[in-house]
């Protein structure tokens, strides 16, 4: 898989990145990290990259994003589970539903 059309712009926002961290952790929030900030950024904020997209915009971005905006896509990723009725799971709701 190719990396995000932003991520070329990671280095030099890190230091949004950690800002945005310490507002998570003045709630408490310790375990997130900068690795998991930034996937919710190109999976979730920046699902449509503009080719000549200005720094100005990122850091925008990175400072607008709510600690709730964060934990409701965390959780809704967490809930996309595997899905159990393909050919490869079979095999498990056999020896579930075995009797």
């Amino acid at each position: 898989m190719a990396g995000h059309l932003y991520d070329r712009f990671r280095k030099d926002v890190q230091i949004v990145l950690q800002s945005k961290l310490e507002e998570f952790r003045l709630f408490d929030y310790n375990q997130v990290t900068e690795d998991d900030l930034w996937n919710f950024l190109t999976a979730k904020v920046w699902t449509k990259p503009k080719e000549n997209v200005h720094i100005y915009e990122i850091v925008a971005d990175i400072m607008q994003l709510k600690v709730s905006d964060f934990f409701t896509f965390q959780t809704v990723e967490q809930l996309k589970g595997p899905d159990w009725f393909t050919d490869e799971n079979s095999d498990k709701w056999k020896e579930l539903l075995k009797k």
